[in-house]
């Protein structure tokens, strides 16, 4: 009988209503283990050729580190060599494996292919590598036999290569190495698993992704055209991770289908459960992305942490999330293994301090498929509450001015920005406004108007929805959107936001609640802006009498309100007053906050400004240089208020009659509001205005002109016609005309 013979040969079926086939117990075939002497192992010849592997890797790209680390670990020498090649499943290592097979059969005297899941699968694989050499056996020894058989055939020999693929636990295949570990041959194992190597001596080599042009000409090879004709293919290639499965089964959907790569993406939004599932007619189902990982959870099963992990992964940026998201969901032993057993199945990579997950693995774990256990809609939902939940708690804490929180701040600024890209607005919680409103408020202060309002607008559309328009949290995001606006040099919007703001604070929470006086700060300072002096100073008295009532004499928000009142009776004119009054405001802040505190740097920055314009340069450059100095150390090199310190000292060296050192100073200022700003933002258009206006005090015409011709043409498009800013420089610009040339 052949090696494939099954139950039930040979059994007796009786015609007849009622009648069943009669068998007589266990009827499986009797397989001898030993039919008289066999050749030695060693005197049977090598197969005429590899045994087991794939005939041919199609479309096979790239890799050429990786072909040549193999050839590196794999070439000449003494003893056994076992090398493991592992990533994430779908990364392409069973296709490396192959690759460097065919490409180096003839250097071997046997090459042989196992599937090595299980211990039955090494089995298996042996024995038909033992009926490939010796076909007769097939007929007589059970497949224990042949394992062994094939075993003591590659003990005898040396210079064989043996393929154990898709192995899914190092002590599987430990014993066969074990067996033959004395020998010279070569193992190459390929696997998910990333960890446990050094148990058998194996050198490990972590395969990655695709390089994105090689990922576009296997795309580019499956479809049959040229990679340059593929309109909007290297977008598809990214938005699938550069994942060579990923890439195969979305080629063959195309192929079939007829649609070119912009027009699977767009379905691939819509219906990405149907795609993540599909290929063609010929795809195996079980060999999709929707199915590939799901094999992998279903191994991590018995801990459904490791699950929860993953969903909740899935929500934030590919790279650098740090392990203090995961913070509280378990006990930290529960929550390593958890880690520790996703990482070593590469379903995500981790270090000591941070995480990371493939972006097409995130899109599919937070894609629901009611067929999928592990995807489950209601298991999705809650993940992504978690992960808003999570972060939430992470973040450093609403003082955005402190320096102390900058970095947990940039470091999580990619995940929120991950999780509300892929959160529905209609699915935002209270926490996430929360989130967003804070993250709003950061990016504002760090200078990044554009993101900010972004935020700030979802927070406040958030918060309507969810807590209603009287709600003191919706009241918060009113206001600081005004803010955000203010600093855009949208002064309309800024004004009337903030009216509203004051006059639902003071209705809703009386006339001395702390908030209510942040909003009658906040109105007098976007008066003071739009010109409005008179509002300006009698809102900003106001304020200041309420806050030293309230609060008291030495609370910061008094001691902000002195400063901006100071700040108001300058531009009014009364400088007298203001600079005793930003004397006043410095001591106290320098006594309660200390010298380095970000108001501490800000008023010592306005009386530098108040003394420069009542003409004591002598005063204002010393005052001007100490705070550029503090905010560069505190506050870093592109802080929006170092910027800000850069320019003014310029200012101070120009009026001052130093107009050289004053233009290298506004050239620095202006390329670093470019590069930190970006070309449309108020401070970056002011930096350009004072660069023409000190070339225009140097006599160089030629460049001023054209600087302030620019700045007005994108003050009038960003800023608009009646802005104050627009206006100070179409001042300027008709002053320089005037001048004779």
């Amino acid at each position: 009988m052949g090696a494939g013979a099954g139950p039930g040969q040979g059994s007796v079926s009786v015609a007849g209503d009622n009648y069943a086939p009669i068998t007589t117990g266990d009827y499986s075939p009797v397989r001898v283990t030993t039919v008289g002497p066999l050749p030695p192992a060693g005197d049977v010849p090598p197969a005429s050729g590899p045994v087991g592997i794939p005939g041919h890797v199609p479309l096979f790209v790239g890799r050429t580190g990786e072909l040549a680390d193999l050839e590196r670990v794999l070439a000449d020498g003494p003893g056994v060599v076992v090398q493991a090649v592992h990533g994430l499943g779908g990364i392409g290592k069973s296709a490396l494996a192959a690759r460097y097979a065919l490409l180096h059969a003839g250097e071997y005297t046997q090459v042989v292919w196992v599937s090595a899941e299980d211990p039955a699968g090494i089995e298996a694989g042996l024995g038909r590598f033992a009926i490939a050499l010796e076909p007769q056996l097939d007929e007589i020894l059970s497949s224990d036999a042949l394992a062994e058989r094939a075993t003591a055939w590659l003990a005898a020999h040396d210079r064989w290569l043996l393929i154990l693929d898709n192995v899914n636990s190092v002590n599987d295949i430990a014993p066969l190495l074990a067996r033959l570990g004395g020998g010279g041959g070569r193992f190459l194992a390929t696997s998910r698993r990333a960890t446990g190597w050094h148990r058998v001596g194996a050198a490990a080599l972590r395969l990655g992704v695709l390089e994105p042009d090689e990922a576009l000409v296997l795309l580019a090879g499956i479809l049959r055209v040229a990679p340059d004709d593929l309109d909007g293919g290297a977008g598809l290639c990214a938005e699938l991770g550069f994942l060579p499965l990923a890439l195969s089964q979305a080629g063959a959907y195309m192929g079939q289908s007829g649609l070119g790569p912009r027009d699977y993406l767009r379905l691939l939004a819509e219906h990405p459960a149907h795609l993540y599932a599909t290929g063609d007619e010929d795809t195996v189902s079980e060999r999709t992305i929707a199915r590939i990982w799901r094999i992998t959870l279903d191994r991590l099963a018995d801990d459904p942490l490791a699950g929860q992990v993953l969903r909740i992964l899935a929500w934030y940026a590919p790279e650098g999330i740090p392990r203090t998201l995961l913070d509280g969901l378990a006990g930290p032993p529960a929550l390593l293994r958890a880690v520790g057993r996703l990482a070593a199945y590469s379903m995500i990579t981790a270090d000591n301090h941070v995480l990371g997950m493939h972006r097409l693995v995130q899109a599919v774990t937070r894609t629901a498929d009611l067929g999928d256990p592990h995807r489950s809609p209601e298991a999705i939902a809650e993940a992504r509450a978690q992960g808003t939940r999570q972060l939430a708690a992470a973040l450093p804490g609403p003082d955005w001015e402190d320096p102390a929180g900058w970095p947990a701040w940039r470091m999580l600024l990619p995940h929120i920005d991950a999780l509300a890209s892929h959160t529905p607005p209609a699915a935002d919680t209270e926490t996430t406004a929360y989130v967003l409103g804070q993250a709003g408020s950061f990016l504002h202060d760090q200078g990044q108007v554009a993101r900010a309002a972004g935020y700030l607008q979802r927070a406040l559309a958030d918060r309507q929805r969810v807590l209603g328009q009287d709600h003191p949290d919706t009241l918060t995001s009113r206001n600081n959107l005004a803010g955000v606006y203010q600093s855009a040099g949208d002064l309309g919007r800024a004004i009337s936001l903030y009216e509203r703001t004051l006059a639902d604070r003071q209705r809703v929470l009386g006339q001395d609640h702390p908030d209510t006086l942040i909003s009658r700060s906040n109105l007098a300072g976007v008066y003071q802006k739009a010109g409005d002096l008179d509002r300006a100073i009698r809102l900003s008295q106001r304020t200041l009498a309420d806050r030293q009532r309230v609060l008291g004499e030495d609370h910061p928000k008094t001691l902000a309100s002195r400063n901006n009142l100071a700040g108001a009776y300058q531009a009014a004119g009364d400088l007298d007053r203001a600079i005793l009054l930003f004397e006043q405001a410095l001591a106290d802040s320098v006594r309660l906050l200390g010298q380095d505190h970000p108001q501490t740097l800000l008023v010592r920055n306005n009386l530098a400004y108040a003394h420069e314009v009542a003409g004591d340069v002598g005063r204002a450059i010393p005052l001007f240089e100490q705070t550029l100095a503090d905010r560069q150390r505190v506050l870093g090199q592109d802080h929006p208020d170092t910027l800000v310190s850069r320019s003014n000292l310029a200012g101070a060296y120009e009026a001052a009659g130093d107009p050289g050192r004053a233009i290298l100073l506004f050239e620095q200022a202006l390329a670093d509001s470019v590069r930190v700003l970006g070309q449309d933002h108020p401070q970056t258009l002011a930096s350009r205005n004072n660069l023409a206006y000190a070339h225009e005090s140097a006599g160089d015409l030629d460049r001023a002109i054209p600087l302030y011709e620019q700045t007005l043409a994108d003050s009038v498009r960003v800023l608009g016609q009646d802005h104050p800013q627009t206006k100070i420089v179409r001042g300027n610009l008709t002053a320089v005309r005037q001048q004779p040339q």
